[in-house]
């Protein structure tokens, strides 16, 4: 069989990671996963070390992958503000996609990872459900600017693109972005200090109406767009294809957790958790968890962004489906699994 030649352009995150996983399963994929830093996961896929910022370096690495038939962008910047963010993760795109894309002369297709910060979402309120169609907010906004270059280097070529657009991605990673993460350790922190586990984020936050990614779902709708004709060249909203209200998941998951449901007492999560370090290490010996450093257990300056919006927070999935991509995820019930796969690996007690 000929395999199909994928290329994971930072692919380390979550994201990136479960992909490759993805097409470990699925089978006739050759994959190779370019990032600064090796994969601490398991796959199948070869690492090829890369630092996308030097286009030198991309020069040298990926100028040298002519085989390659699909390109996987799930990359980012890290540790900068948004304001600065569309040069650099701009750059960072085609700094790979320039020395990329003029070596492959059988590449297909093109998938760039979006989000829900392209219909604003970080702003405030926008308009929902948010359709791909929807226009562009003031900017700057790096997906914006990548994807316009995605389709200026794409014009006359004989490959074709998707943009992906999740919110809130979910999955089994103890990456630092994964919303699953800081609850489960702060269910943990709360019920050793036997406390009724309270919503940290707004009370209006509570009642709005949010949704999410599960990873895999993320995951196998980037693949679906990779490889199905009638998808090509398409932005698609990539959730779940339900929504909730944390007012109403919230007893579910104290109810997981051994714990009762505390109603909303707004914290600045990271501030409080400034000195639970000591209380984080009593627990991890106490059940002979994992070792986890206190610093990397979880994100709490994203925990208190992804609780932060008081808006309801609706993207639309039926393009997706109207395309063909039928697959859905119950939110609630992808918390609860990721909760019980912390659990095995000893994460969480």
């Amino acid at each position: 069989m000929t395999q199909q030649v994928a290329v994971i352009l930072g692919g380390t995150g979550m994201v990136g990671a479960n992909m490759a996983q993805l097409l470990d399963q699925v089978g006739g994929w050759d994959v190779t996963i370019v990032s600064r830093r090796a994969p601490e996961f398991e796959t199948r896929a070869r690492h090829v070390a890369c630092d996308m910022s030097d286009p030198d370096d991309c020069a040298r690495v990926l100028g040298a992958m002519s085989a390659t038939t699909h390109i996987f962008w799930t990359g980012h910047a890290t540790g900068t503000r948004w304001v600065d963010k569309a040069a650099r993760d701009t750059d960072l795109f085609r700094n790979a996609m320039t020395a990329i894309e003029p070596a492959c002369p059988n590449l297909v297709h093109v998938c760039l990872l979006q989000g829900s910060k392209y219909y604003g979402r970080h702003l405030g309120p926008f308009k929902t459900p948010a359709k791909e169609s929807d226009a562009r907010h003031f900017p700057p906004n790096f997906y914006y600017t990548q994807e316009d270059f995605l389709k200026q280097l794409a014009q006359g070529k004989r490959w074709s693109w998707s943009l992906m657009r999740p919110h809130i991605v979910c999955g089994y990673a103890r990456t630092d972005i994964n919303l699953p993460k800081p609850i489960a350790v702060y269910a943990t922190l709360c019920k050793k200090l036997g406390l009724p586990l309270k919503f940290p984020g707004p009370e209006a936050a509570y009642r709005a109406v949010h949704c999410a990614s599960d990873v895999e779902l993320l995951n196998k709708g980037m693949l679906w767009a990779a490889t199905t004709p009638s998808a090509a060249n398409e932005a698609f909203n990539m959730v779940n294809g339900d929504h909730f209200r944390w007012q109403y998941l919230w007893p579910r998951i104290a109810e997981y957790f051994g714990m009762e449901a505390g109603g909303v007492q707004q914290i600045d999560l990271e501030l409080m958790m400034a000195d639970k370090e000591s209380l984080w290490d009593e627990i991890v010996r106490e059940h002979g968890l994992l070792p986890t450093p206190f610093a990397e257990a979880a994100n709490w300056s994203f925990a208190n962004y992804a609780f932060a919006p008081t808006w309801d927070i609706m993207l639309d999935n039926t393009k997706a489906r109207r395309h063909g991509f039928q697959e859905f995820v119950d939110s609630e019930d992808m918390f609860i699994r990721i909760f019980d796969s912390f659990r095995r690996q000893r994460f969480i007690p």
